[in-house]
């Protein structure tokens, strides 16, 4: 036997280290696989060796603060389907789509498909799973799901909001409360064999879902419903736009109420409430009718924005009462214009055809002359101004959990705010607010200074009614006074008393209040014939409960008024809002007064021109207020409250609604006033409603424009005097 050669030893020794790798590399792999991949494989492993269904757990209900449940679950059943257990697709497939109601190929397309598990169809009736069961279909499973339910419709759907089809909150409360009222999932779990078939002794185990917490609100269902209410009916009448009705309770924030018009039912938030507009969507393109969806669900009150008009008088007096600029008996003069401040455009009081003459600060909010606000406003300045703008909440979110709620416009600071600028804001134009902003702002000013952050929800509970988490009323700041805050109340109260928010008075309960009738800006300009009529009203005044916010966007129907069409509705839901609450009604002293004055009977001066009508008014010893904008001197009263007939107190105001028509382009012939002294030039651009600027002394000896010059309505002349021996 011959010996190994070299080359054989050294094949062999090769060959025993590549053995002794690959075996060190087997017993490696091993290790990495029990040890270090262990617990991931066993994973892997056990999904393979089961199945399961998933069991949704039941969302969490929403309540209002008195338990009423808005929006609920309710139980349906959903059909799954295992496609490997299928055994004959076609004769299946038929089955299932005649038993659901489905189209028969998609059907098939989804029990022959890939997937593990595939849902055939959500929420089926209890008619549909009693026809399922018995036909018993193999791999066709049933699982009990749950299905969002609000058993009021489209009651309070814009705070409510609504869910899609895998129950996830899309909007409203829904969606700021998602993680709240969704809890935790379940699962039924099955064991299956390689074939993923289930075997016949497994050991089934479902594993509870955990439901989610209640949501309760601070609304009060009872007083939603008069919001809502009143709110459809101002819609219908005036055939307005939108309507936004907002309650608040102002020394907690707590949003009591807050209506918006047209609205949706969250049951079905893909279709229009009304029939009418149902029809105008045929024929729409699926990306255009989207568009409708997020239109009807838009949040009126949050997320659109306004200009307030005079109602945002409220705070230029609350700033100037606290600034200590102005005091409810300073004096001031209407001459029926704007004057201290030079501007393209002439800057009016609405009742320029009749100017107030003098009156004090009491009065002036009483007529609602713009002419006092704005020397209320230049006394601030712009610097002061910008800072109670941001103080009482505009320009930013006042902290409501709704999505997409808008900051407002405001100008960006002092240096953006001119004295054009300064005199606008201070009666409510040139800036824009939410209705919620809005209503958050007056009810700083009723409940002694606090600016609220709104309250929309007061707690979580969970099943049992143990409170879970409690959301207690926040202050945000100080932004006036309490001194203040009770000055302004009863300057308030005298303006639904005696002033241009009569219309909202109910007999025996003490309301404060502001009119608002403003012209909207479309497209960067103000556009004839689109207003905005609003009221914002605290109640009762001396002890305010309840601030009520009513704002009518576009009506047309024939009149626009915030004292008009506004005032009445917030006057109804005052009373049926502090009747509710057991307020007991009380007289205040003026009211006890009054009912010792002498009764007059309300004249006709319907289709009787303003001038005329006006003359009749005050002869019988009554006042008139008018919201009017743009009056020529022979415009018509078109109606007027009280009706005529109606026997009211002496001193009472009635309101005149009168057709509005602007006179930007009226045209004015220049005078001459060569020889005129400074006293009679006065009078006569007065008249004539030009502005002027003088030089010199004596009389006058020159004029620009020259006389018999055609000039815009509060143009500029420039007038020279002097001394002719």
């Amino acid at each position: 036997m011959s010996l190994p050669t070299l080359s054989t030893k050294r094949r062999l020794i090769v060959t025993l280290l590549l053995v002794s790798a690959l075996v060190f590399a087997l017993i490696v792999r091993l290790g990495i696989i029990q040890i270090v991949q262990g617990e991931g494989l066993k994973k892997q492993a056990l999904e393979q060796w089961t199945r399961g269904i998933p069991v949704k757990a039941e969302r969490g209900f929403i309540l209002d603060r008195n338990g009423k449940k808005l929006a609920i679950s309710i139980s349906r059943d959903t059909v799954w389907c295992r496609p490997i257990d299928i055994k004959d697709p076609e004769k299946d497939a038929k089955k299932v789509a005649e038993i659901l109601q489905l189209n028969e190929e998609e059907v098939y397309k989804k029990i022959t498909s890939k997937q593990s598990l595939v849902k055939i169809k959500q929420w089926i009736e209890k008619e549909e799973s009693e026809a399922l069961r018995k036909a018993n279909i193999k791999g066709i499973e049933i699982a009990e799901d749950n299905k969002r339910y609000y058993p009021f419709g489209s009651f309070a759907a814009h705070i409510i909001g609504h869910n899609n089809v895998d129950q996830v909150g899309q909007y409203g409360i829904e969606a700021a409360f998602n993680k709240f009222l969704t809890g935790t999932a379940g699962k039924w779990v099955k064991t299956t064999d390689a074939a993923g078939r289930q075997l016949p002794y497994d050991n089934e185990k479902l594993y509870e879902a955990k439901n989610g917490l209640n949501v309760v609100l601070a609304m009060d269902e009872t007083i939603q419903h008069f919001a809502e209410k009143a709110a459809l009916e101002v819609l219908v009448k005036n055939k307005a736009k939108n309507v936004s009705i907002i309650v608040m309770e102002p020394k907690t924030g707590d949003l009591l109420a807050m209506a918006n018009k047209p609205d949706y039912d969250p049951n079905k938030p893909t279709i229009p409430v009304n029939e009418d507009e149902a029809k105008s969507w045929e024929g729409l393109s699926q990306e255009e009718i989207q568009k409708k969806w997020y239109d009807m669900w838009r949040n009126f009150a949050v997320n659109d924005v306004y200009e307030p008009g005079s109602t945002f008088k409220i705070i230029t007096a609350a700033a100037g009462l606290e600034e200590n600029v102005v005091t409810p008996s300073s004096q001031f003069y209407c001459s029926g214009y704007v004057r201290q401040i030079k501007s393209g455009k002439p800057i009016k009081c609405w009742r320029y055809y009749n100017p107030h003459g003098s009156q004090t600060f009491v009065e002036g909010v009483q007529n609602s002359c713009n002419v006092v606000f704005v020397e209320v406003g230049l006394r601030l300045g712009a610097e002061k101004m910008y800072e109670y703008l941001r103080a009482f909440g505009f320009g930013e979110l006042t902290g409501v959990p709704f999505s997409g709620e808008s900051p407002g416009i405001i100008p960006s600071g002092p240096k953006a705010i001119k004295d054009v600028n300064l005199a606008t804001i201070s009666f409510g134009q040139g800036v824009a607010v939410t209705p919620i902003q809005l209503a958050t702002a007056i009810s700083a000013v009723a409940n002694g200074g606090n600016l609220m952050i709104p309250r929309v929800v007061k707690e979580l509970v969970d099943e049992e009614g143990n409170v879970i988490h409690k959301y207690e009323p926040e202050i945000k700041r100080k932004v006036i006074s309490e001194e203040t805050s009770k000055t302004l109340m009863k300057i308030l109260e005298s303006v639904v008393s005696d002033g241009t928010g009569k219309s909202a008075y109910v007999p025996g309960y003490r309301i404060a209040g502001k009119t608002g009738t403003a012209q909207k800006v479309v497209d960067g300009r103000y556009a004839d014939g689109k207003y905005v009529a609003s009221f914002a009203a605290i109640a009762p005044a001396n002890d305010p409960r309840i601030v009520v916010i009513v704002i009518v966007d576009e009506p047309s129907n024939g009149g626009y008024y915030g004292g008009q069409i506004a005032a009445p509705v917030a006057g109804e839901v005052v009373k049926d809002v502090l009747n509710y609450l057991d307020v007991e009604p009380q007289f205040n002293k003026e009211e006890q007064e009054s009912n010792e004055k002498e009764n007059v009977t309300v004249p006709e001066v319907r289709n009787k021109n303003i001038k005329d009508a006006s003359k009749i008014v005050l002869s019988l010893g009554l006042k008139y207020n008018t919201d009017a904008y743009f009056i020529e001197e022979g415009s018509v009263v078109l109606d007027q409250f009280p009706s005529p007939g109606t026997v009211v107190k002496r001193g009472s105001s009635i309101d005149l609604y009168i057709e509005s028509k602007r006179q930007d382009t009226e045209k004015i012939i220049v005078p001459d006033l060569t020889g005129t002294t400074r006293e009679q030039a006065i009078e006569v651009l007065n008249q004539l409603n030009l502005r002027f600027e003088f030089s010199g002394s004596g009389v006058v000896v020159g004029q620009m424009p020259k006389a018999g010059t055609e000039v815009d309505l509060n143009s500029l002349v420039n007038v020279r005097f002097d001394n002719v021996n």
